[in-house]
């Protein structure tokens, strides 16, 4: 049996877990703590002052996780060590850990200058779209001169991407990366929700990759999985620390990167569902408001709406959870059905 994934889920748990005994206490007295926007509930102002960019401990736990488990898996030449003999499967595995934290970086930017440089909303909108294609261009490029040629649709099969109408998928892959790497961003805002939720789609594509026998993207979505775990005892309601820009776009990075890794990005529409109806309330939020000065939310995204219904935020994290554990069925549903 293959221990690497246990091994590396568990230092990645452990590592985040025992990391906020002394970053949370760290944060405080630099204090970092969050501004609360009025954009959001009012009842939201009670938690002014919590510290962010606890998305470090999630990055240490993954970053910690993943040298650790290759370590082992090179070692005892098990998973990782076979797959990384194929100079595409290094690639893939380096360029997803590279997307991941370099999503992160921007977060980082962000929350630096809504912290210590007290501007609250960060870069300007045009600063952080342009950075976020740049990495996402980045990416793909890592992956085409990687040698990547073929993307998987269920039900359909390998399309070729090198040429013809296969071209599409690049342009179409950009805008993808942007869209859920926003989308995981704006689903972190209740305690507790953006972490649970991803380590939900993170458990999923573990397993997907297992079934696929994708050693090195089970490792990877372990890491993430654990890390979440682990930051999910700080983070759930009430809050000890929020992970801010620097944990939800080093996620938003994360969950692409293991879609990209199993050949098979399209699934993260279903694995995702909960990001894409996040990211789906705000757009019909504004456009609606736009048109007709009237809002069909009494607040976006949609978690704000549920709150404003009179849910707690644990009901909220549970629900919503739990839509994602569906769309992760879905998503794996071709893979073990064998479509």
């Amino acid at each position: 049996m293959n221990f690497t994934v246990v091994i590396c889920a568990a230092v990645s748990f452990i590592v985040c877990a025992v990391s906020g005994f002394i970053i949370v206490p760290y944060l405080h007295k630099l204090k970092f703590g969050q501004t609360i926007l009025d954009i959001g509930p009012n009842w939201h102002k009670s938690k002014q002052g919590t510290p962010t960019m606890g998305g470090i401990m999630i990055i240490l736990g993954f970053i910690v996780s993943l040298a650790l488990s290759i370590s082992y898996s090179l070692m005892t030449k098990q998973g990782l060590s076979s797959e990384f003999k194929n100079s595409q499967y290094v690639t893939t595995f380096f360029a997803g850990v590279g997307l991941a934290l370099g999503m992160a970086f921007i977060g980082f930017c962000d929350d630096y200058i809504k912290v210590v440089k007290k501007r609250n909303l960060g870069l300007t909108a045009k600063q952080k779209t342009f950075l976020q294609f740049l990495v996402a261009a980045c990416y793909l490029v890592t992956l085409a001169v990687g040698g990547m040629s073929t993307t998987y649709i269920p039900f359909v099969g390998d399309i070729n991407i090198p040429s013809g109408f296969g071209l599409l998928f690049w342009p179409v892959a950009l805008m993808f990366i942007y869209g859920f790497s926003n989308a995981v961003n704006l689903t972190d805002g209740i305690d507790g929700l953006a972490t649970t939720v991803t380590m939900v789609v993170s458990c999923a594509f573990m397993l997907i990759s297992i079934l696929l026998n994708k050693s090195a993207s089970s490792v990877y979505a372990a890491a993430v999985a654990g890390a979440c775990m682990g930051f999910v005892l700080w983070n759930a309601k009430p809050a000890k620390v929020f992970m801010g820009d620097t944990g939800s776009l080093f996620l938003g990075g994360s969950v692409i990167a293991m879609s990209f890794s199993i050949n098979r990005p399209i699934l993260l529409i279903a694995a995702g569902i909960v990001y894409l109806l996040e990211a789906l309330s705000v757009i019909i939020q504004v456009t609606y408001y736009k048109k007709t000065k009237k809002r069909i939310f009494k607040m976006s995204p949609i978690h704000h709406h549920f709150e404003m219904c009179g849910w707690s935020e644990n009901k909220i994290v549970i629900v919503f959870s739990f839509v994602a554990l569906i769309g992760c069925f879905i998503a794996a549903l071709p893979v073990i059905l064998n479509f």
